[in-house]
């Protein structure tokens, strides 16, 4: 008798990390989108059965910060910028923002909409079904990135849920006009704000960006991003900014802080006073610490209780000319650059790429549990070490309760041409 519409047998689930290796297989029936049941050899049928062979089941991947419209186009201009951001201390990260807007004149939605089809569809290869994808929004690129990305938005709907960012990437005081492409970005169906605060000329311009950027949200109910601090310069504050912003506005838990560099740099009692404001602000925060030489200091926001993700950032383009839009390989990578190596930090780092980022974009019922959308990876490996050892695409991939065609998923990520 039929009674599910896809069962997963033999499945091992995580969600008891002292028992390692000692749980026994479970079955998990998807009936409309949601998990209907969980439990040893279920007798439901269904028209589509996978067998997990006793490896890993866990929620699908959330990448939260990816910036789709660049995606591929490192080829596209010279290293300059490339290698400006990557320099000792990051003292050239300004500068390499301003090398690569170089390539924002030839911006194109044709272009942009082709290199961000191939790039999700290696996101959903590798078990991603959620992301939060900027597009550069000032007046170099205007709206082409945001046209671009909405209709990618829109075809990958129900395989790659998109969160679009209509992001000021040359600032907003500085960069004269970008205020009013926001707020039309925002008009045309954008569904986060984003800023870059720190790279405006002064504090005072600083707060003023922030402002901007939480007045646009509040006014569409919307959700907030930003990049801070993206440099070893300790007097980069922004981080902070957004923090009080977010508690004086009432948004707090719609706000997510990325980046973040400079926390390397700051001083013992500063830092202290910061991860504290950060946490009543509920303001998560994304590293992305394989993309520049240094990073936001990890341990301490997850002692402080602060939601800290792994993001993949970039893929080929003049800050990283790497990049697989695999989750797997970031938090692989973060293992090593973090020193992360105690199985019970892998299991966090794996938080990190599933739970963490689906709380910080506010995906709700985010877990392999009866009623939850069904969001599910099956691995091809048997724990959490030995996936992130091969950080390979899963098996199988369920996103909002339908069985992915990996087939046609993989024909797009690698057939399809860049530039």
């Amino acid at each position: 008798m039929q009674n599910a519409d896809l069962i997963i047998r033999n499945a091992r689930l995580r969600q008891n990390r002292a028992q390692h290796g000692r749980e026994q297989p479970v079955d998990i029936a998807v009936s409309q989108g949601r998990i209907s049941r969980i439990g040893p050899h279920l007798q439901e049928s269904a028209p589509e059965e996978i067998d997990a062979a006793r490896n890993l089941v866990t929620p699908s991947f959330v990448n939260p910060h990816m910036h789709l419209c660049k995606v591929w186009t490192l080829s596209m201009m010279s290293e300059a910028a490339l290698l400006a951001y990557q320099q000792a201390g990051m003292s050239g990260a300004a500068a390499a923002i301003d090398l690569a807007s170089q390539v924002k004149e030839t911006y194109h939605a044709s272009w942009i909409e082709k290199n961000a089809r191939r790039a999700v569809a290696l996101a959903a290869l590798y078990g991603t079904t959620h992301m939060r994808a900027f597009a550069d929004v000032d007046s170099k690129a205007k709206l082409e990135a945001i046209k671009a990305l909405l209709a990618v938005r829109d075809e990958f709907r129900g395989v790659v849920e998109l969160q679009v960012v209509a992001f000021a990437q040359d600032g907003i005081i500085k960069d004269s006009g970008t205020d009013s492409l926001m707020r039309e970005a925002m008009r045309l169906g954008a569904d986060v704000v984003g800023g870059i605060p720190w790279i405006e000329r002064t504090p005072a311009d600083m707060k003023a960006h922030v402002e901007f950027c939480f007045d646009l949200a509040v006014s569409f109910g919307k959700d907030v991003s930003m990049l801070l601090d993206d440099s070893g310069d300790p007097n980069l504050r922004t981080l902070e900014m957004m923090a009080a912003e977010a508690i004086k506005r009432g948004w707090q838990g719609r706000a997510v802080a990325h980046h973040c560099r400079a926390m390397s740099a700051y001083p013992q009692p500063y830092l202290r006073d910061l991860l504290h404001a950060v946490r009543q602000a509920g303001v998560a925060v994304v590293s992305n610490p394989h993309t520049g030489p240094l990073h936001a200091r990890i341990p301490e926001m997850l002692a402080s209780g602060i939601t800290v993700c792994l993001g993949q950032d970039d893929i080929s383009d003049a800050y990283y000319p790497l990049g697989r839009n695999n989750m797997l390989e970031v938090a692989f990578l973060a293992s090593h650059l973090l020193w992360m190596m105690s199985r019970n930090e892998m299991e966090t780092l794996y938080d990190m790429i599933t739970v963490n980022p689906a709380s910080a974009l506010n995906i709700p019922d985010f877990d392999i549990a009866v009623g939850a959308p069904a969001n599910i990876l099956v691995l091809d490996q048997p724990d959490i070490v030995e996936a992130l050892r091969f950080h390979g695409p899963p098996r199988a991939v369920i996103s909002h309760g339908r069985l992915v065609d990996l087939r046609r998923i993989s024909e797009l990520a690698f057939t399809a041409g860049s530039g």
